[in-house]
């Protein structure tokens, strides 16, 4: 008679994972939030997923890699794909009045056109302001964690940041940044 025996799979240790959100906990909740336009609950759930699965997958931990962000990021990103599918496959639900009330979609040309618009105006500042701005918005690094990215002082961060975004304000009149910062 053969003998099964039970086997706990393996899991992350509790002070890693701990470290591992520490670590990059706020830049991938930055990066969800985008995914998620903007929802905040959602952006929090699908951090909490992520861990999860780190949690679940040590061996993704044991690797030669610098970071572990870029497969944190992969993971939350696919998460929030599959979140969308899931929500997009189901109808919603909608009294008469929430149509009445209800706002027009967003038209996805215009979101594409407006990406290209500020890609060129990125493109347009000096590689200080842009490296600045990629490190605080889109890697959503505090400024102490930018400086010490770029290698200059705090101050310098904020500096650079100011006046990548006044430049930006100037470069993408069109999109009401201007005059919000003139009124």
């Amino acid at each position: 008679m053969a003998v099964h025996h039970i086997t706990t799979p393996l899991r992350t240790d509790e002070r890693a994972l701990a470290r591992l959100q520490e670590e990059h906990g706020r830049a991938l909740f930055g990066f969800l939030l985008g995914l998620t336009y903007g929802d905040r609950q959602r952006a929090e759930d699908l951090v909490q997923e992520t861990l999860v699965r780190a949690w679940q997958h040590p061996e993704a931990l044991q690797t030669d890699h610098d970071s572990m962000r870029p497969w944190l990021f992969t993971v939350g990103r696919r998460l929030a794909i599959d979140a969308r599918r899931a929500r997009c496959s189901r109808p919603n639900e909608v009294d008469d009045q929430l149509i009445e009330n209800s706002v027009p979609p967003e038209d996805p040309a215009d979101r594409s056109v407006e990406s290209l618009d500020v890609r060129r105006a990125l493109r347009g500042l000096s590689p200080g302001h842009r490296a600045v701005l990629m490190e605080v918005y889109f890697r959503g690094q505090s400024v102490t964690e930018a400086a010490e990215t770029l290698g200059i002082p705090p101050g310098t961060v904020k500096s650079r940041t100011y006046y990548a975004l006044r430049a930006l304000r100037q470069a993408l009149p069109g999109y009401g940044y201007a005059e919000a910062a003139e009124g």
